[in-house]
């Protein structure tokens, strides 16, 4: 009987089986569960398989023990952000089916390393972020990421407010910065969002203070609102649109930058030679009168349906590939809110109309009174948390459009900001076939649609990855785990091919007492996935494609395979010219080497019937050893 979900069954090509066969031995992880059952889906015409290899847990649960990862070739190390201690774990994954930390790299005493990045020859540089205030400069530290002694910095410099995420440009000559600049709680400070350029040197060194260049939104001041960028909450100490943008992260191609402003649902263009910010331009929103999603966690069942209101798509995460010379971006549409003491946005929809918070527009998408006040009930949109930022008719004095947080789904983008691919409504439907039982769960507790009002499945993490001739995008969800893999090929047609989730749905974290958590972290797997890295078969420790992910409610950095189910391209290299029967050169050769053995063996066993030879099994046999209890 296959193993494989009923989805899942369908003929396999013989190299397929035989990369899937030798992945069945595993060694189970001593810190970590790959537990028994991962929960996988596959699509009926899916070109690639996922698989569970290996997992190491820090035993830390929901503070955030294990975020970004970066994978280093030569000294098959993977280096994941461990940020309840301030520092790097690095882990040997030499065997991918058991990662064991070998040392770590400390930030510095009261930081926090928000990511890392790592260059071929070992140059890795991590954002660290100053812990008694997070409105001051940061820094960035550089260490060698294959030392044999590790936890020596190489040396140290400054960086912009709240250092979320850094990169390394592909040919290892830059390094960028997404600083963020998020306000202080109370507003008396908000710090302008920048993005660091730093000038790397050629070899294992430090680059010098004077290397770091900052490319800052200035230029663009009194233009962004009116292109459609999201500019809100300037109060206190915030005032210019160069404070109010939030750098998130930040992919690159073709020597340009492409930085998330997530809060702002935006990206910025920054072109790297000059460290300069090119473009801002806006990301749109998903019409949920078009696009169907589950809005109320108090429905008591899965409801994913048309609704008249907005979801703005806030991608975190963002990758970039190339399609003929053309630069597509991919997002992970999670969304997110401002909401601190000094300002916040965030309001669920049956507080409009409440003292602090204007109504909705009377005959708002052609409702009556009554629909209007059924539509603010728990069990439709009433609990659905929404911006009160944008959407007022301030001449009415009333919301005459609704915007929820984040887009649910991965969309892909040209470089000059059209749209050409959204996945829609597919992350809630594939999850709701899935796992019916745990649709929208959250990432601390197994649930049942406790996340439907807030952003779903939340995608946070993206990469992409190139395995026999195709290109993938792999999705993490952040609450209800998991990875989505899709091929992208095409930008412009992307298709489902799978989905894998390694947890046990049937722990419950936040049910167990406090003696009983190390057990339950050891047996439940993967909780919260944050960061993605894909790791290409030429660089992997084990000639397969890679993808590591680390779960930061768990502290787990786990380790998949991901095997093309396509026929492998013929090597280019090799002479492949058809013969008048259509069979290559190579086929005949190798259909010769065969009717030559087969020759041998019918001969070697004509032989051995006829007594003329010595079977040559039984010579072989008789050089094994002796098994206990056995006769010879």
């Amino acid at each position: 009987m296959s193993t494989l979900p009923r989805s899942s069954r369908r003929t396999l090509t013989l190299p397929a089986v035989a990369a899937l066969a030798a992945g069945l031995v595993a060694v189970a992880p001593a810190d970590a569960a790959v537990v028994a059952e991962p929960v996988y889906d596959q699509a009926a015409d899916s070109s690639v398989a996922v698989k569970t290899l290996g997992s190491y847990g820090t035993g830390v649960f929901d503070e955030s023990a294990a975020e970004i990862v970066a994978y280093h070739a030569a000294s098959k190390r993977l280096l994941t952000v461990n940020a309840n201690s301030g520092k790097i774990d690095v882990l040997d994954v030499s065997n991918p089916a058991e990662p064991t930390k070998v040392g770590d790299v400390d930030g510095g005493k009261d930081t926090t390393i928000n990511s890392v990045a790592v260059r071929a020859d070992g140059l890795a540089v991590a954002t660290v972020e100053p812990n008694a205030d997070k409105t001051a400069p940061g820094e960035v530290i550089f260490f060698d990421a294959g030392a044999e002694t590790l936890g020596e910095v190489l040396g140290r410099v400054g960086v912009g407010s709240l250092p979320d995420m850094v990169t390394i440009t592909p040919e290892g000559d830059y390094s960028l910065v997404a600083n963020e600049g998020e306000p202080a709680e109370d507003y008396s400070v908000d710090p302008e969002g920048t993005v660091s350029v730093i000038s790397l040197p050629k070899d294992l060194a430090a680059p010098a203070a004077d290397a770091v260049r900052t490319a800052d939104f200035r230029a663009f001041e009194g233009t962004l609102a009116d292109k459609g960028v999201h500019i809100f909450g300037q109060v206190g100490a915030s005032t210019s649109e160069a404070q109010n943008l939030e750098p998130e992260y930040i992919a690159v191609d073709g020597g340009k930058a492409y930085v998330t402003l997530q809060e702002n649902n935006a990206v910025a263009v920054v072109d790297i030679a000059s460290a300069k910010v090119e473009d801002v331009w806006p990301l749109g929103y998903i019409d949920r009168r078009e696009v169907p999603f589950d809005a109320s966690e108090k429905d008591g069942k899965i409801n994913i349906t048309n609704w008249p209101v907005k979801s703005i798509l806030q991608p975190d995460s963002i990758a970039a590939y190339n399609v003929d010379g053309k630069t597509y971006l991919v997002l992970a549409n999670e969304g997110d809110a401002r909401d601190w003491d000094g300002y916040s946005e965030e309001a669920r929809l049956k507080k409009f109309g409440s003292k602090d918070i204007a109504p909705i527009c009377e005959g708002y998408a052609g409702l009556s009174a009554d629909e209007l006040e059924a539509l603010q009930s728990d069990e439709q949109l009433g609990r659905l948390n929404m911006t009160t930022a944008f959407g007022l008719n301030e001449e009415k004095g009333c919301y005459d459009d609704l915007y929820a947080f984040g887009g649910r789904s991965f969309s892909i983008f040209t470089a000059d900001g059209t749209r050409v691919f959204d996945s829609g409504a597919d992350f809630e439907e594939i999850t709701a076939r899935v796992l019916p039982d745990n649709f929208n769960s959250n990432h601390t507790e197994t649930s049942f649609e406790t996340r439907s009002d807030d952003k779903g499945p939340e995608p946070e993490g993206i990469t992409v990855g190139e395995v026999n001739g195709r290109t993938y995008a792999f999705v993490g969800f952040e609450r209800l785990g998991g990875v989505i893999v899709y091929d992208i090929t095409d930008p412009k047609d992307a298709k489902y091919q799978a989905y894998i989730n390694n947890r046990d749905f049937s722990i419950n974290m936040e049910e167990l007492e406090e003696e009983a958590l190390a057990d339950g972290l050891s047996e439940v797997g993967d909780l919260g996935a944050e960061g993605l890295m894909f790791i290409p078969a030429a660089d992997s420790p084990n000639g397969e494609a890679l993808l590591a992910v680390g779960n930061e409610v768990s502290g787990t950095t786990t380790l998949f395979s991901v095997t093309s189910l396509l026929e492998k391209p013929v090597n280019p290299g090799a002479d492949q010219s058809e013969g008048k029967d259509g069979s290559s050169t190579a086929g005949k050769v190798a259909a010769a080497i065969a009717g030559v053995l087969g020759v041998i063996a019918a001969v070697v066993a004509a032989g051995v019937s006829m007594g003329w030879l010595h079977n040559p099994i039984d010579q072989i046999l008789s050089q094994l050893p002796q098994l206990p209890g056995l006769p010879r």
